[in-house]
């Protein structure tokens, strides 16, 4: 059993990194939309491919409001939930099992 422990306990620790890793990444490409990047930057192009497939949905179905995007602004509020609900969960689950 506590082999199944320390899966969950090392599954949602990983999870926490990549969901904290994933929110600086749209924080890096919301303040580089600020200026006028190189669209044939490498770093651009990479900030741009990761953050499309969830900032686009969200773009989707807010819209623009007062022509500001606020799509970084709730899939950062989204993974923050993430990382509270179910990182959380799973750790706490973990730390029940004895």
């Amino acid at each position: 059993m506590f082999v199944l422990r320390n899966v969950l306990l090392g599954a949602a620790t990983v999870l926490d990194y990549v969901l904290w890793l994933y929110m600086w990444i749209i924080i890096a490409r919301a303040l580089i939309s600020w200026v006028n990047p190189d669209p044939w930057n490498p770093i651009v192009q990479f900030l741009s491919r990761a953050t499309e497939p969830v900032l686009e949905p969200i773009r989707r179905w807010i819209g623009w409001r007062m022509g500001i995007d606020l799509s970084p602004i709730i899939a950062i509020l989204l993974l923050t939930f993430l990382q509270f609900a179910v990182v959380q969960s799973l750790k706490d689950l973990a730390l029940q099992m004895n």
